[in-house]
């Protein structure tokens, strides 16, 4: 599982060095690909399968399942972590992102995401307030 939050930089040639706590987790491959929230997903690539054969079931007479499936899986990218446990992210998922040289990545269970630092810490102010009201619509008798 994916916990906790990291801050890697982009280097110049647009790479990251995935943090230690992921790297098992993830694996030799990852996926990366337009999350929500203009934040980028990464998945092992393994995870990144069972999403997709999810996404498979759903009809496509679904407009918006289409659309959903062309802007996940057109942006989608397969990367593998270099010896420095760099993994390169493509110009037009930077671009989406709006990533420049300070990332934020966090774990979220089976993926992780990266964000623009700021980016992140606008999400994390905006919605840190209603995040106790949560709990109750999200999983229901959990605590």
């Amino acid at each position: 599982m994916l916990l906790g939050t990291h801050t890697p930089k982009l280097d110049d040639k647009g790479r990251l060095i995935v943090p230690a706590k992921f790297r098992s987790e993830l694996g030799a491959s990852v996926v990366i690909t337009k999350g929500q929230e203009r934040c980028l997903y990464v998945f092992s690539e393994e995870e990144f399968r069972r999403y997709y054969e999810r996404m498979r079931d759903v009809p496509l007479t679904d407009r918006a399942t289409r659309t959903y499936q062309r802007m996940f899986l057109a942006a989608a990218s397969a990367e593998s972590p270099d010896s420095q446990h760099r993994i390169t992210i493509p110009p037009a998922l930077r671009q989406y992102a709006g990533l420049e040289r300070d990332l934020v990545m966090t774990g979220v269970g089976a993926h992780a995401e990266i964000w623009e630092a700021q980016a992140w810490d606008s999400y994390v102010d905006q919605n840190e307030d209603g995040y106790s009201d949560l709990e109750e619509e999200v999983v229901p008798g959990i605590f």
